[in-house]
């Protein structure tokens, strides 16, 4: 497994880690633990931007005019990589509210 497959690969695995990171900071804060849920959020930010900048790499290489064929796994990786961008906004979000009603 090479090139763009690799890079997918790369950005599911990452982005999908990120996810499951902002899922568990969402319930660290349900019960209260709000440090351990901005420590949790910020591992899932950091594995999320590793998948981003995967991702950034294929823009790039399609911006210097390198031919990116688009795959089925592609696709998948660039769903993963907005579902878990929209996690990242809500988990934060449920943060402040849990913060405010706790």
């Amino acid at each position: 497994m090479e090139g763009i497959e690799l890079i997918s690969f790369e950005i599911i695995s990452n982005v999908g880690n990120a996810r499951s990171l902002f899922i568990e900071a969402i319930q660290k804060a349900k019960i209260g633990l709000f440090e351990e849920a901005e420590k949790v959020m910020y591992e899932g930010e950091k594995s999320f931007l590793e998948g981003h900048h995967a991702h950034a790499s294929l823009v790039q290489q399609e911006a210097n005019g390198g031919e990116l064929k688009v795959t089925l796994l592609l696709a998948h990786a660039e769903d993963q990589l907005m579902s878990a961008e929209s996690f990242k906004i809500l988990s934060r979000e449920f943060i402040e509210l849990y913060k405010k009603i706790l």
